[in-house]
């Protein structure tokens, strides 16, 4: 199966499921707060909330580079399962947690696990696509992470049902199963899966690290992914709160209803971005750039909208607006750096990329916790909208890539 000329795309379907999970056993906790607060009564702070969330991220973006030198020098599909496995344990175990420490003590032990998982897998279906499909690649796998994230949004669904106890595990059980057949189907690239490609005991492992800093075009990629970060991760974590406050409406209709609404149009986003992307750099080698620009433009007054909106369809529209226009700029982050840095290099750069852009989530999910204590959480989420319109327009000015994949 694996020499088949059609397994890169076998790649992203094992992957996307796997992205869905990654996404899904993260995001089941910002719907579930009220059910698990019956049981757990620190989390009927918003603020103590927050932390819960937050040091997920922390500890996510600090393993990330980490995570990513890992991918570059050893094998990625050992990488993988290896993460998956452990996440979904974690998940599992999150239903037999009886408190607060336990509860931050496995989110803790998730951010590990999980963030080894992204830039294993980017760099890996980059490396097995070429220019002319790398970005749509990239954009279905993304679609994973939308699905996932949609998932997830029935969490407060099914707890009210059953419990939320058996959520956890229920969702634990899928991710640990899936481990097992992965083991069987997913496999390397073959140049990478060559004994000669192995890093030698001199070489230091952390030599691309510096290289990477030396780069220009490496800060500002770094800035363009950590600003519209802010909004992606807020809207993450606080989306359903925000349609749950701002329409009046309870728990188990506001997360579905906010997950769906950013999926659906992710998804199309992702989908369009990535097609758009691989035709414009056919003929443009800024194409790929300027795909990037046009989605996070599009997520500027939706931002807005989001924030200050107060009828159902306001807050829906904007929502689709700001998932569409997210999901452009997500396609296109792998393969624009692509174009800047060299493959062997790709993944811990890209452990940068998700340590930066996390830090600024687990920061704005904090801020906002506190906002959502005061009654402020809409016109703060909103506020974000002017620090995404700068990063765009330095982007613009600045990235002139010169060829379709860096070699060296």
């Amino acid at each position: 199966m694996k020499n088949s000329k059609h397994y890169p795309w076998v790649v992203v379907g094992l992957l996307w499921f796997v992205a869905l999970l990654n996404y899904m056993d993260r995001q089941i906790l910002s719907t579930m707060r009220p059910a698990i607060a019956q049981d757990i009564l620190d989390l009927e702070s918003a603020a103590v909330f927050g932390n819960l969330m937050a040091v997920f991220l922390w500890i996510y973006g600090c393993m990330s580079p980490i995570a990513g030198v890992m991918a570059d020098k050893i094998n990625r599909k050992g990488l993988i399962i290896s993460s998956l496995f452990v996440w979904s344990g974690v998940t599992f175990a999150m239903g037999y947690a009886t408190s607060y420490d336990q509860l931050y003590a496995l989110r803790a032990v998730m951010g590990v696990s999980e963030a080894i998982y992204i830039p294993a897998g980017l760099s890996l279906i980059a490396d097995y696509h070429t220019d002319k499909s790398r970005s749509l690649a990239v954009g279905i796998h993304m679609t994973g992470l939308y699905f996932g994230q949609a998932l997830g949004g029935f969490g407060a669904t099914v707890a009210s049902r059953f419990s939320w106890q058996h959520t956890f595990i229920i969702f634990g059980l899928i991710g640990i199963l899936y481990a097992v057949v992965l083991i069987f189907t997913l496999f390397e690239t073959p140049a990478r899966d060559k004994p000669e490609k192995n890093v030698g005991p001199q070489t230091s492992i952390w030599k691309g690290i510096p290289i990477l800093f030396s780069n220009i075009a490496f800060w500002v990629i770094l800035l363009y992914f950590a600003v519209p970060s802010l909004p992606g991760w807020a809207t993450k974590n606080w989306l359903p709160t925000l349609f749950a406050d701002n329409l009046n409406i309870p728990m188990e209709t506001a997360g579905p209803l906010s997950t769906i609404t950013i999926a659906f149009s992710s998804f199309l986003g992702v989908i369009s971005g990535g097609i758009l992307s691989d035709r414009w750099v056919q003929k443009n080698i800024k194409g790929r750039i300027y795909t990037s620009a046009i989605g996070l433009a599009l997520t500027i007054p939706a931002v807005f909208l989001i924030g200050y909106g107060s009828s159902i369809w306001a807050i829906v529209g904007a929502g689709l607006i700001f998932g569409f226009g997210f999901g452009m700029f997500d396609a296109n982050n792998m393969p624009i750096l692509c174009q800047f840095v060299a493959a062997k290099y790709r993944a811990t750069a890209y452990g940068i990329m998700n340590m930066v852009g996390v830090f600024a989530g687990a920061y704005i999910t904090k801020v906002l916790g506190a906002s959502a204590d005061e009654g402020n959480l809409g016109s703060d989420f909103a506020l974000l909208a002017v620090i995404v319109f700068v990063v765009l327009i330095i982007q613009l000015s600045v990235l002139r890539p010169k060829q379709h994949d860096q070699t060296i």
